[in-house]
Parts: C-alpha cells; sequence; structure tokens
C-alpha cells in the first residue's frame, strides 16, 4: 500500500510502498477514502525532522535528558547505537481519517466490514491507503455525512474538547486566538453553542474566513484599534472565556488572553504555545482560571482507554474521545457545522509531497483544509513487499517483531555471523519496510504467517511483546524451524507445558534471550569457580528504576509483569553461576498503600539449589538512578567474583583483587553461540532443561507472594 513517509533522520518525506497493516484484538483494519492533512501540528512535525541533529536536541531536551542518563548506565557506545537506531527511523504522519472498514476485531461486535467510519489518532490514522485503528479511536459516519467531511472528524473532537473546557453558557462572549483550522471549526462550535465570538488572526484570509464562518467580529492581531474594538464588543468587562487555538513560539497568545479576559474569567489552552504565565497584574488580580485542554477527550494517552478498547462508563464520563468524535460527526449530520469552506486543496495520495511543499511554504498558496484521497488499489491487499534479493545462505533468519531491542541487539549480530536476513514482520508496514531496508532483509511484510508459512526460512527470531512468545515458538517449532524467542519463554503455567511439549514433539533447537550468562565478564568470574567443590551463595542487587504502571510490560495480559518479564533474567544468571536446578523458592515484597508503586517491584526472592547453593535476589524499583543498576557478587571457596553493570568487575581470591575490565551483557556472544549451534548442529547453547525451570521458578515466585509462603519447585 501507499503511506505517506518522513525520514526521522534526514528529514525526507515521501510517499513509499509498504506492507499493509496487521490487525489484532481491539482493533480496526480501515482502507481510507480520505485523510486530513493538520497543517500546524504537521508543519511542525516535519519541521523537527527535517532540523539537525542539535536542531532536533534543542527542540527535545528531554530527551538529551535522557541520552545523558543512558550514558551514565549503559555507556557511551551502547548509548550512541541506541540512539542512531532511534533516528534511524521512518514516521507515519497524520492522525484524521475516514474511509471503510475492511475487517474488526473490536470485542464489542460494533464494527463490520462495508461500515463507513471516521478514524483517529497519531500512528494509527495515518495518511495511508489502509489503517489499523483501536476500537475506541473509530465511529461510524452519518449516512449523510460525506468521507471527505468525515476526514476532518479528528481536528473537530480536538476543537469540541476545547469548547468543553471553557464550559461556554448560552449568551457568553468568547475570544478565538488562532483563526488556523483548528480555530476556524472551534467559533463554528460556539455560535452552535449559542455564543457571541470574536477572532484573532495574524492572517487577513483567516479572519475573513472567520466571518464567514459565523463568528461576529474578527481582526488582526496587528490592528492598533483591536484593544478598543474588543472593550466594545464585551461591553468593557472583557471576555467570559478566551480559547487559545494559535500554534506559535511566542508568549503573545497567553498575555493577550489575559488583558482581554473579564475579572474571573477563563482562558484555554488548545494550541502549542509559549506559557510564560505573567502572574501581575491580570492573571493575579483578576483571578483567571487557566485550563489545559488535552486533544481529543478523556481516554487520550490512557493505554487502557486507547489500546485495550476499554471505555469509561458513560454515565460518569459523559463525553470521551470517541463521543468527542461521534458528537462532531453529529453536529456536521445536522448542518450546524459546514466545511465546505475549509477544504481548499485535494491531492491523490500519490501527490503528497506537493500537499506538503504548500504545508511547508515552499509553495505560496493560501490553504487551511488540504486532503488527501485515496483511489482503488491493488497493493491495498498486499502483506508483503519485497525490498531487496541478497543470496540465502544456510541459515536463513525471519524476524517476527523488530523494535528498538531487536534492532540494537539482534538484528546487527545476526548480519555479522552470516547469516542470511529473509523477511522482517512488524505490525506497522512501514516499520517493517524501515527496518528491512536499514539491515537488508528480501521482504517486509505485516503478517508472520509470511514468515512461517516460508519453507526457505529455517529460524525465526521473536521479538514481540511478552504475550505472544509462547505461540509464535510453539507456531514456528510446528512449521519446523528453528527459535530463538526473547524473554520470557511463556506467561503462564499452562502456556509453558504446552511449549514443553511441542518442543519435546519437534527436532528443533530453542533458544531464550537470557543473554547475561553469555558476557565475558560472567563467563570469567564462573571459570574460578570451577571444581572448587563447594556449593555458592550469589547475591544480585537490581536497581531496575520505577516503571510506571501502565507500561505495557506491567500489563499483567501483555508484559507480565517484571518478574515474568525481567526478573527471569536473574534466575537463569544464579543457575549459570550454580550449574544447579534450583529446587524452592521464597520472596517477600513491600507494602504500601501508594497506588503509583507496584509492591512486587520491590522484592526479596531467595532461591536454593540442589547443590545447596543459594542465590538472593534484591530487585528495586524505588532507587534512585544515580547509583549503578546491577550489581553481582558470587562468593566460594574463599573467593569473592563480583560484576558491576556488566562494564567491569573484580574477583578477590588470596588476600588480592583482581580487577576486570570486560565490557557487554552478551548479546553478542548469545546470537553467535545460537547460529553456531545451527551451523555445526550442535546443542543449543541453553538447555532446555535450564530455560524451562528458569521460566517455572519466576511463576513459583507469584505463589510465593500470594500464599506467602516457600515454594517447591
Amino acid at each position: 500500500m501507499k503511506q505517506v513517509i518522513q525520514n526521522f533522520k534526514t528529514g525526507e518525506l515521501y510517499v513509499d510502498e509498504v506492507p499493509n497493516p496487521s490487525i489484532s484484538e481491539n482493533m480496526v483494519l480501515v482502507e481510507n477514502k480520505f485523510s486530513l492533512i493538520s497543517a500546524g501540528t504537521e508543519r511542525g512535525t516535519v519541521k523537527v525532522g527535517k532540523a539537525s541533529l542539535i536542531g532536533k536536541a534543542k527542540q527535545r531536551p528531554d530527551l538529551v535528558a535522557q541520552v545523558l542518563q543512558n550514558i551514565k548506565k549503559e555507556g557511551l557506545k551502547a548509548t550512541i547505537d541506541k540512539v542512531k537506531t532511534k533516528l534511524d527511523s521512518l514516521k507515519a504522519l497524520g492522525y484524521s481519517t475516514s474511509g471503510v472498514v475492511a475487517a474488526s476485531m473490536d470485542s464489542n461486535s460494533k464494527f463490520k466490514p462495508g461500515d463507513r467510519v471516521a478514524c483517529a489518532g497519531q500512528d494509527y490514522a495515518s495518511h495511508a491507503e489502509v489503517v489499523a485503528i483501536p476500537q475506541n479511536l473509530v465511529v461510524k459516519i452519518p449516512n449523510n455525512v460525506s468521507f471527505e467531511e468525515a476526514s476532518f472528524t479528528t481536528l473537530g473532537a480536538i476543537a469540541l474538547q476545547g469548547v468543553r473546557q471553557a464550559e461556554p453558557r448560552l449568551g457568553d462572549k468568547v475570544c478565538v486566538i488562532g483563526l488556523g483550522l483548528l480555530g476556524q471549526l472551534t467559533v463554528q462550535l460556539l455560535k452552535a453553542n449559542g455564543c457571541r465570538v470574536f477572532g484573532v488572526d495574524l492572517s487577513k484570509n483567516l479572519i475573513d474566513l472567520a466571518i464567514k464562518s459565523g463568528a461576529d467580529g474578527a481582526m488582526l492581531r496587528s490592528d492598533s484599534n483591536l484593544n478598543t474594538a474588543i472593550d466594545n464588543f464585551t461591553d468593557g468587562h472583557g471576555f467570559d472565556s478566551v480559547i487559545i487555538t494559535a500554534a506559535a513560539p511566542s508568549n503573545d497568545p497567553i498575555e493577550l488572553s489575559a488583558v482581554i479576559s473579564r475579572k474571573k474569567g477563563k482562558v484555554i489552552v488548545v494550541g502549542a504555545v509559549k506559557m510564560d504565565i505573567p502572574r501581575d497584574p491580570d492573571f493575579y488580580r483578576k483571578e483567571l482560571e487557566l485550563k489545559m485542554s488535552c486533544s481529543y477527550g478523556p481516554g487520550r494517552y490512557d493505554t487502557v482507554y486507547e489500546e485495550d478498547g476499554v471505555d469509561y462508563p458513560f454515565a460518569y464520563v459523559r463525553y470521551t474521545e470517541q463521543r468527542n468524535m461521534e458528537t462532531f460527526l453529529d453536529l456536521i449530520s445536522q448542518g450546524t457545522v459546514k466545511l465546505k469552506d475549509l477544504i481548499t486543496h485535494t491531492f491523490d495520495i500519490s501527490e503528497a509531497e506537493k500537499a506538503y511543499d504548500i504545508v511547508l511554504g515552499k509553495v505560496d498558496e493560501p490553504h487551511i483544509g488540504i486532503l488527501l484521497a485515496y483511489p482503488e488499489s491493488e497493493t491495498k491487499k498486499t502483506s508483503l513487499v519485497s525490498v531487496q534479493s541478497n543470496a540465502v545462505s544456510t541459515v536463513n533468519i525471519g524476524f517476527i517483531g523488530a523494535g528498538s531491542f531487536a534492532q540494537s541487539y539482534l538484528i546487527p549480530y545476526t548480519k555479522r555471523e552470516g547469516a542470511s536476513l529473509d523477511t522482517v514482520v512488524t505490525t506497522k508496514g512501514i516499520t517493517a519496510k524501515n527496518v528491512a531496508t536499514k539491515f537488508g532483509f528480501n521482504n517486509a511484510s505485516s503478517e508472520a504467517q509470511d514468515i512461517l508459512n516460508n519453507p526457505k526460512i529455517n529460524t525465526v527470531f521473536i521479538a514481540t511483546p511478552h504475550n505472544s512468545h509462547a505461540s509464535y515458538t510453539m507456531e514456528a517449532l510446528k512449521a519446523g524451524k528453528n527459535v530463538f524467542v526473547e524473554k520470557p519463554l511463556a506467561m503462564n503455567y499452562d502456556e509453558l507445558e504446552e511449549v514443553k511439549k511441542v518442543y519435546q514433539e519437534s527436532n528443533q533447537k530453542l533458544m531464550v534471550g537470557f543473554n547475561r550468562r553469555f558476557s565475558p565478564i560472567a563467563e570469567k568470574i564462573k571459570s574460578e569457580f570451577v571444581n572448587n567443590g563447594e556449593p555458592k551463595v550469589v547475591n544480585i542487587r537490581v536497581n531496575a528504576g520505577f516503571l510506571p504502571k501502565d507500561h505495557w510490560t506491567q500489563n499483567k495480559n501483555v508484559g507480565g509483569g517484571r518478574i515474568i518479564g525481567e526478573m527471569c533474567h536473574f534466575i537463569d544468571l544464579m543457575q549459570y553461576f550454580t550449574d544447579a536446578k534450583p529446587v524452592k523458592v521464597y520472596a517477600a515484597s513491600i507494602k504500601t498503600d501508594n497506588q503509583n508503586l507496584t509492591s512486587e517491584d520491590n522484592i526479596s526472592i531467595t532461591v536454593s539449589f540442589s547443590d545447596g547453593s543459594i542465590g538472593n535476589l534484591l530487585y528495586l524499583g524505588n532507587g534512585d538512578k544515580s547509583v549503578p543498576k546491577e550489581l553481582i557478587e558470587v562468593f566460594s571457596g574463599g573467593k569473592v567474583g563480583r560484576i558491576h553493570d556488566f562494564r567491569k568487575g573484580d574477583f578477590h581470591k588470596g588476600n588480592k583483587q583482581i580487577k576486570l575490565k570486560l565490557d557487554g551483557k552478551g548479546h553478542k556472544q548469545e546470537v553467535e553461540a545460537f547460529l553456531n549451534s545451527l551451523k555445526q548442529n550442535t546443542e543449543a547453547p541453553i538447555p532446555f532443561e535450564s530455560i524451562y525451570l528458569t521460566t517455572i521458578t519466576t511463576f513459583k515466585i507469584l505463589d510465593s507472594l500470594t500464599t506467602g509462603l516457600p515454594q517447591d519447585i
């Protein structure tokens, strides 16, 4: 399918053929008819992409701070590799579309193939022939509303939420600062609400359009009579509320809003403007109320609402994102909102670059609403796109999932080891195409079956969200393919037993990404304890840092939580150092009423091993990031080995300290070991029994927390 793409590294903007997206639970697949270019928002997005590295850094100081923090944790080289991966990515543009449902997996069976719908969401409702949308960001279009009109729905919902924040009453006098597309819609919505509306902008064309849209008055910001006109318009009292829909780096909209507001008035910020709030005289002496309007409405940025499809109760949250979208469409249907005069240009998707030339000012044409049209095309049906035709080697690999981790730590090492990269699959076609082009895959796809059903692919790497690991692993093994799956192998007992059965019935190799045991420093320290004939004590302290509850790994149904998703690494490392089986585990976590904290992210775990060794894991989410993340200590036979963040370490014996400078967490070495086992037809680097015991131990940790008792493994 065709999609508008921007290369975030170079800033280049173009239309390309990418695999169509796939859908999963709570999603709707839509064939677009029209999409709306939000000139203000997208102009800013594109300009950030076109900026130099320094320019990008200036515009996102928050990300610069994250980079500096990451250097302290993982070192300069690893951080540079991560930044390069992030920068060398393709960005989807657009967030307001209309089209026809092609397929739906919504939980309410609300949407059927053929339904006319409007869609919302950055990275979802993109400028593309086919889009996959979360169910709560899709609404049906009334029969008398055209696809062109419906493509405005997202912008309409944003404007509507700004009006709702103002809580206007019949007869209120309201000023709209910024009369771009969002401002024009706001004017019409306020008029529909029985308000007297005054507009302010820098453009004479937009002033005239606002009057045509129904504004009772509108003037240029530069007009010397502006304050006098406003004084007369409001009978000397000032506006009941001011809605700022401008997008500007200047603080002028905020300052003007304070001057023209009445005492105890409201200022609503919808657009992206500078917000240096001048306390005196107006905000303080008038006791003004300053309110932010959050995008389309309640539900925005809530992953449970937007991604999991859980709606808010109608009685308690009357207007959500979706209900705001529905209301805007209803206003169009009634003829209350009129959009004909707001559409200035329509381009075929193949001519999208011309549209952006206008948006970016390369072509000097008055514009406000620019639409992209999507004619019927056979390419809409394509999940697999050929990128290049490299030769196939003995180990021919398909990747299911290719996020930043896979791009940083897995794909580069498979390529260096001489394996051929056949097909990469991600749910978003734009990501698959980017990864395929960047790393030299022959094909890009959005459907895992394009790998699983390909007889030429003999090895599959799985780097998807945790809840799909077990199912993809079993499908790949049944298809006769070797499997490298990132941790965890499974999310519960039933999944683990099913994987075990399928593995035992197959003749394939199975590897789980427990990389730390392959790190050079772990191998060195283990070698110092060989044949000492004494049980070991392994102490591991992980200063993991706080992770909010809305992070995908904390979702019990998707990530499984940090015990299953992360602590498995350290159970495996204990097995590696002891060369023994875990036989009993006891765990205790903090108890807190703080709803922001996840108790089991702050936990003490003791594991007993078959040879008499014990392992202690202290995993902490409530520490300070300035403290190194991981400290591993191994005690046995009068010797002590220590690892400091897998960047350095030391070994103590005979009252002497030996410093170890061996960097790396073992990602490179684990991939090498796995691929070598395939080439040489030797045993997998980690025995399946060890993988099984590590995984089941994490489940027993959860059981121990629930019962308060030690658990036999």
